[in-house]
């Protein structure tokens, strides 16, 4: 077993699934290692999508592909009829019709269903298009990925003769903790919960234990629990073990069973299993729905968009074609502008803003005729901040770099408190908003300050932060150019260890994701899917924890 889930070196802390908002939500070493076996990053609801064309033939068969925005209907032929989906090569049929149409539309609307139009280019009048039916679409979240189970465990008659156990006359003293594991895919049991250690105790009852549905695969998916003596040298002592799924849990609770621990034991080549007098006994088994990340913008509350953009000198000269901010003649878009072009078409939540009216600044800049500015409106108003749409911060973009000159020093502490200013008014209105503010830089986190280009106030950055956590506020971090951002990632929690102002407050949440856009530019999705992986996760931490449901 050695250190295997434990969140620090022979730590006798839980681990995952320690409690309600755990179980879908908190971040530690044995859920992400789930998950990212299963390709997650990050907490993302099960979406059953259904699709109905109005004008097909039931004599035939069609596929629907869906790639994002886009939906394409096609004739399949006849001598693939039967054949996995997934083996079809869609090239090689007829394209019925195409429509565009993102999964975010189809969660805002009533019952979850959008009826859009499919259209197909006229093979003899290239460019024109004609409507050739509908597609309706509609989306039901799964309900297993809102089912958490509440379980309550306990052993009786616990035992061990282990060389490290300590001993008092005849008994010996335990320190018995639970792992549960969850079998991938390919066989690989990983870690998903660890209990916390109960000292000399051989007749433990653990705190309740919290488990998603979607966190282990099904209710039949074969859990394996597992007792160890705790050792401070990580050298855990395997008291015993049981594999059963949630149902078989279940049924242990609802009938008072109890099941018997067993040690795996080889006789030559034979492995068998030495059942022991231990037992384990389910005190509590009990099923309750938690509201996701859909939920709540299914019941109308909104996601407000906010971005700050980079204008030290580290950017460069942009007059220079190697410039970070040079607008290229020939259109092609330089790094700002490609991160924000990828956000246009790819980031869902821009539809969940409802007056598209985005709030937008500028930092580390000298305005005409100023002083050096950690925070202006990117549109040149003095008054106020907003642009129309991701159209209206490409304009005012363009329009500020000639107007201002590049300086520095690089400080976030002043768009983020600017950002939190409006969050908090949004609170103390009592509004269902949530606000997203991207910062868009070039600098690399640095413990100097003597150079432009740098954020050099680390601590001001870090109480502006953690001030924010009690906010509805997200802060996503793209950081463009060459520089070596590793240590910016002391700005994101995703390690555990949550930033602390200078008054030794700890920040409530995790509120930051941040993303070195050269490692991810090659793949667009990526950038977003990078982005996103943590922005559910930090919302619902945020409403659960003030008990806000998703309905007004």
């Amino acid at each position: 077993m050695g250190n295997c889930c434990s969140d620090v070196a022979g730590g006798q802390t839980a681990v995952g699934g320690t409690n309600s908002t755990v179980a879908a939500n908190a971040s530690n070493e044995a859920v992400d290692a789930f998950f990212k076996s299963r390709g997650y990053n990050g907490l993302y609801s099960q979406i059953e999508v259904l699709m109905l064309h109005s004008s097909l033939s039931l004599q035939q068969t069609y596929v629907i592909g869906m790639c994002s925005p886009r939906l394409r209907v096609y004739d399949v032929d006849t001598q693939f009829h039967g054949m996995d989906v997934k083996a079809i090569k869609l090239e090689e049929q007829q394209l019925l019709g195409e429509a565009t149409c993102t999964l975010s539309e189809i969660a805002t609307k009533l019952y979850r269903t959008v009826t859009v139009d499919l259209a197909r280019e006229e093979v003899s009048a290239p460019g024109h298009t004609r409507k050739c039916g509908q597609l309706t679409v509609y989306s039901e979240e799964s309900v297993a990925s809102k089912t958490t189970v509440e379980l309550i465990l306990r052993c009786s008659d616990l035992e061990s003769k282990d060389l490290f156990s300590k001993s008092v006359g005849e008994f010996f003293l335990l320190d018995p903790f639970l792992v549960i594991s969850k079998a991938t895919e390919h066989g690989i049991l990983v870690p998903i919960c660890k209990t916390e250690v109960l000292e000399n105790d051989h007749e433990p009852t653990w705190k309740p234990i919290f488990l998603s549905i979607q966190q282990v695969g099904s209710k039949d998916s074969p859990l394996l629990i597992e007792c160890f003596d705790f050792n401070s040298n990580g050298k855990h002592a395997l008291l015993g073990k049981v594999q059963k799924s949630l149902a078989d849990l279940e049924r242990l609770h609802s009938t008072g069973a109890v099941e018997n621990l067993f040690i795996p034991t080889s006789v030559g080549q034979n492995h068998q299993r030495k059942v022991l007098k231990s037992q384990l006994i389910v005190d509590k088994y009990s099923e309750n729905i938690q509201h996701t990340f859909l939920d709540y913008l299914a019941g109308g509350y909104e996601l407000n968009f906010m971005v700050a953009i980079d204008f030290t000198a580290s950017n460069g000269n942009p007059r220079l074609p190697d410039s970070l901010h040079y607008i290229d003649p020939s259109g092609r878009p330089n790094a700002y502008q490609r991160v924000r072009c990828i956000q246009y078409y790819h980031f869902s939540f821009w539809f969940y803003d409802y007056d598209k009216k985005f709030p937008a600044w500028g930092f580390g800049a000298r305005p005409i005729d100023g002083p050096v500015s950690h925070c202006f409106n990117l549109n040149g108003s003095s008054t106020y901040c907003e642009v129309d749409g991701i159209h209206g911060i490409m304009t005012a973009y363009a329009s500020a770099l000639p107007n201002v000159s590049l300086a520095g020093p690089t400080l976030f502490g002043h768009v983020v408190m600017q950002a939190a200013q409006i969050a908090s008014g949004s609170v103390a209105r009592n509004e269902r908003k949530y606000f997203v503010l991207l910062i868009i830089t070039t600098s690399p986190f640095t413990h100097t300050n003597s150079q432009d280009g740098v954020i050099t106030d680390l601590q001001e950055t870090k109480d502006a932060f953690v001030m924010a956590s009690d906010l509805p506020l997200s802060i996503l971090i793209v950081g463009v150019g060459g520089a070596d951002f590793k240590e910016m990632e002391i700005l994101d929690a995703d390690k555990g260890e949550r930033l602390e102002s200078s008054s030794g407050r700890v920040a409530s949440r995790d509120i930051v994701q941040f993303v070195p856009f050269r490692d991810v530019q090659n793949g667009e999705d990526s950038v977003v899917q990078s982005l996103l992986a943590e922005l559910p996760t930090q919302f619902l931490a945020y409403v659960r924890a003030r008990g806000i449901g998703p309905t007004a």
